[in-house]
């Protein structure tokens, strides 16, 4: 499979804190990372990065063979325009731990502002691409309803669905059920083992151990800052290498 995402030597502090020390990663076309660890590991910078929410202090990030944030002339990167980011973040989509949603908009408006404003196409196409993702994530008969009368799986279902939207050629997702009561996690879970069985590329953080035993190519384990281990489910979760990774997993399971 050809490499959809590579991370190379990425640094990043937040004054004098350094919350990534150094990140490689390569993510290949059709396969799921999940990426675990304690609070304040870096997790979510790191995803945040990806798309430059997060601008790095070294380091570079290709996503389906284009840098992102930047252009190289010679061995110096240079920060690309607001525009051109911008450009870039529509091929990746992005679905946040607390939805995001537009609360003046409709669930139906909201999945098609993007696709219309960003991407200039035609509303009455946006709208019946918009039904048909509602319909994938079992929200078709909500189209007309606002955020606020949805549950909070119901409405992470609708930011997937927003995020679809566009097309990506990659999804991000940070930690989409930790906002979410315990009865709700599941359903926002099988939109996402969904998309991984249609071979979607994905990198999720998440703490759900068992959904990342079950859908997950590759499992990321960081803490402080740092990669510390890596590989198949079976071996990160079932057989650790790593003193850190098994102190983590012992609290947790």
């Amino acid at each position: 499979m050809s490499v959809m995402v590579d991370i190379r030597s990425v640094h990043k502090s937040f004054g004098s804190l350094e919350v990534l020390k150094g990140i490689d990663l390569e993510v290949r076309t059709g396969e799921v990372t999940v990426v675990l660890g304690p609070s304040g590991s870096g997790k979510s910078t790191l995803l945040r990065a990806i798309n430059h929410l997060e601008k790095v202090d070294h380091g570079a990030i290709s996503v389906d063979g284009a840098l992102i944030g930047y252009r190289r002339s010679g061995d110096r990167l240079y920060e690309l325009p607001e525009r051109e980011v911008l450009r870039q973040r529509t091929r990746i989509g992005f679905v946040f731990q607390n939805f995001n949603l537009f609360p003046h908009l409709t669930v139906l408006e909201n999945v098609i502002e993007a696709p219309v404003s960003a991407l200039k196409r035609p509303r009455k196409e946006a709208v019946e691409s918009a039904r048909r993702l509602l319909e994938r994530v079992g929200l078709a008969d909500k189209a007309d309803a606002y955020p606020r009368q949805l549950s909070g799986g119901q409405q992470q279902r609708v930011a997937i669905a927003r995020a679809l939207a566009l097309e990506p050629k990659l999804l991000l997702f940070d930690e989409p059920t930790s906002a979410l009561d315990p009865e709700l996690v599941g359903e926002v879970l099988d939109v996402i083992r969904d998309l991984a069985s249609q071979g979607t590329t994905m990198i999720v953080v998440t703490h759900e151990i068992a959904f990342a035993r079950e859908v997950a190519d590759t499992v990321v384990f960081m803490a402080d800052g740092r990669i510390v281990e890596a590989g198949p489910p079976g071996e990160v979760l079932g057989a650790p290498r790593e003193e850190r990774t098994r102190a983590f997993l012992a609290k947790v399971l």
